[in-house]
């Protein structure tokens, strides 16, 4: 394990040495391995799409599953699932709840929190907070109402914690819904909002993401822009990051180690165009934004596609980065080598 930890932080130095913002894409070698069916199913059940996984403090692995299709509409199967490393499941939750599950977060008191990120049949466009046991705790939004007040949402994509248990929302999903991040305190009261759609700096498009660095500062995907943009906690523009491509997940871990799923980019005229940028997940440095490691999408035909390859992340800081998949439906694990 020491070994693990010890060749792999070598690896990210090195790398930052060499990787540069603006090194060319898709450049960036590959020292992982690829593990797929390690995650059991229930017996009769399998996988549907899953846009987020996210690990507690045990080292468990947490994900949303769209209960075997890419939606949950009329459907009784529980969407979060508990799983332990060897992929065994340990737990099951949210039959009935959920519309879209969209991004799961486990914040540093292990609730786990989830985000619908559609409404129909009285349902959806909401935040849940739950309990380790599956006990719903908070609830934002208004269940199957889109709006964008200080109270509804319109396909929130994602949520992330503060230390200080603030919450932030990515309230929007590209097309005709919103574009903002909603802020709200630790027990749900509305504390501000910003951003609308567009191109400019502090504006948005698809914020599909969102993650806090060692700093506590906020990382945006805002992935129809092809953009990081990072951020205060109350709302400032701080920096402006492209090298990371197309994000539709960063996650962030304790040593601000950077990880970054694009699974859009195409050289194709219309959605995901981003000419010269290929699929994948790149590692880096969340302090300079060197880009260190780069994990290509193997889908055969990523263009005839618009969306394929990790979607959702999470990495245990020991070499080990968990991919959670809609387009091949699976939940993906990659583990580091030494070469």
């Amino acid at each position: 394990m020491r070994r693990t930890r010890l060749a792999f932080a070598l690896v990210l130095c090195v790398g930052a040495a060499l990787a540069q913002p603006d090194a060319a894409p898709n450049s960036q070698p590959n020292p992982y391995r690829t593990i797929e069916n390690w995650a059991r199913m229930p017996e009769g059940r399998t996988w549907g799409s899953t846009s987020s996984v996210d690990l507690d403090r045990d080292g468990n692995i947490w994900v949303a599953d769209r209960c075997g299709a890419n939606n949950c509409a009329g459907k009784m199967d529980a969407p979060v699932m508990k799983f332990d490393p060897a992929g065994k499941l340990l737990k099951s939750f949210g039959e009935g709840l959920f519309i879209f599950p969209h991004d799961l977060v486990v914040d540093r008191a292990g609730n786990i929190w989830v985000v619908d990120g559609q409404g129909r049949e009285g349902k959806g466009h909401q935040v849940f907070k739950f309990s380790p046991d599956g006990k719903v705790l908070l609830t934002l939004g208004k269940a199957g109402v889109a709006g964008d007040g200080n109270d509804t949402f319109n396909q929130p994509s994602a949520v992330a914690i503060a230390p200080d248990g603030d919450i932030f929302v990515a309230d929007g999903h590209g097309g005709n819904t919103n574009a903002r991040i909603v802020k709200f305190s630790k027990d749900g009261t509305f504390i501000k909002t910003w951003g609308k759609k567009g191109t400019a700096p502090g504006e948005f498009d698809t914020p599909h993401t969102l993650a806090f660095d060692s700093k506590g500062r906020l990382f945006v995907g805002d992935r129809a822009n092809n953009r990081i943009q990072i951020f205060t906690q109350d709302g400032a523009l701080l920096e402006e990051w492209k090298q990371f491509s197309r994000p539709s997940a960063i996650f962030i871990d304790r040593n601000d180690v950077i990880y970054v799923s694009d699974s859009e980019s195409r050289e194709k005229e219309g959605y995901g165009h981003h000419p010269g940028w290929k699929r994948g997940i790149r590692v880096g440095s969340a302090k300079d934004g060197t880009v260190t490691s780069f994990i290509p999408d193997t889908y055969v035909t990523p263009e005839a596609s618009a969306t394929s390859g990790s979607e959702g992340l999470a990495a245990d800081g020991k070499g080990t980065i968990y991919s959670a998949e809609v387009q091949q439906k699976s939940l993906k694990k990659y583990v580091f080598v030494q070469k």
